[in-house]
């Protein structure tokens, strides 16, 4: 029923609609803090419902082919954002025992042995010791579970994720320090990990040094994040980079239509924003639409990608 009707959502040719997964962390196991995010188990049965709902192309692929009208009915594509280490070790040879490709945008700053801001503060709190956390100007925390920790940094993460940056790096390691937490080194890729996904058939996407918020950025700020982070990827990978993820990814919240004119002007094929929907021909190809159902039982997860795909014909995003 699901494969039938994907196809009546999104047919071969000038109306098909190309749908983007964005992941993230694929953890070995299910992770105590957020036993909802995807986890090898599940990842590998998400494989196996879109294998048998869509037909999975590459992205560069897919885009060429959305621009020309040539989209297969039911075209879908894999995309991974910030470089985590669990993309290669886990994720990798989950997709390549299907069979499939996926696309990895990585942040550059945080690879070998780095921490990207958000993962400092969610680690903090799963390390520290329990009971009454008291850190400051961002709050009084009670933990005495994997719930409450995970509590405690979603909020964490609300508060400081909006900050400047060095005024966010100063909370972070501010939180870090008061929490006491013994913090992990193996979060992200290797230089030569990233490289390795690219020799394994994958693609490597930009998505900027630091992972800043463009918007919150000057313009040279921004286009030196987005430049000095594709080149620092095409080092690793001896090969051309041609895809680029706006972190954050909200249109007009995150980035901004001079980011989007960045991103064409530095010669990128195409981009990828966090707006939910599919694209359609004629869609700007650097503000590409993703979406990831959050369900984990195969029936709820295609009516979701359904939904998604039966939303109207997206308006652009905005104007470049």
């Amino acid at each position: 029923m699901i494969r039938n009707l994907t196809g009546l959502l999104a047919p071969a040719g000038d109306r098909a609609r190309l749908s983007i997964l964005i992941l993230h962390r694929v953890s070995p196991q299910a992770d105590p803090l957020f036993p909802g995010e995807m986890h090898a188990r599940s990842f590998d049965a998400m494989l196996r419902w879109v294998k048998d709902w869509y037909t999975v192309l590459p992205l560069p692929e897919a885009v060429e082919r959305l621009r020309a009208g040539t989209l297969p009915a039911r075209a879908l594509a894999i995309t991974f954002d910030d470089g985590y280490e669990d993309n290669h070790s886990v994720a990798l040879p989950i997709l390549k025992q299907h069979g499939l490709s996926a696309t990895f945008f990585v942040a550059t700053d945080f690879l070998n042995g780095g921490r990207m801001w958000n993962d400092s503060l969610i680690e903090a709190m799963r390390t520290t010791p329990g009971g009454e956390l008291d850190l400051g100007q961002w709050g009084r925390y009670r933990l005495d579970d994997a719930a409450s920790r995970s509590r405690a940094a979603v909020a964490l993460i609300s508060r400081i994720k909006y900050l400047e940056p060095p005024a966010r790096q100063a909370a972070v390691e501010e939180v870090a320090q008061r929490s006491r937490a013994t913090l992990p080194l193996k979060l992200m890729m290797t230089d030569a990990q990233v490289g390795d996904l690219h020799r394994q058939g994958m693609t490597v996407g930009a998505h900027t040094c630091s992972h800043p918020i463009l918007a919150r950025l000057d313009d040279a700020a921004a286009r030196d994040e987005i430049a000095r982070g594709r080149a620092a990827l095409e080092a690793m990978t001896s090969a051309r980079v041609g895809l680029f993820a706006y972190p954050n990814g909200k249109p007009g919240e995150d980035y901004l239509s001079q980011h989007v004119a960045m991103v064409r002007e530095l010669g990128f094929d195409a981009a990828v924003s966090t707006a939910w929907g599919a694209s359609v021909q004629g869609d700007d190809p650097y503000q590409l639409r993703r979406f990831t159902p959050w369900d984990r039982s195969r029936l709820k997860f295609g009516l979701r990608m359904l939904r998604n795909l039966a939303k109207p014909a997206p308006t652009p995003l905005m104007a470049a």
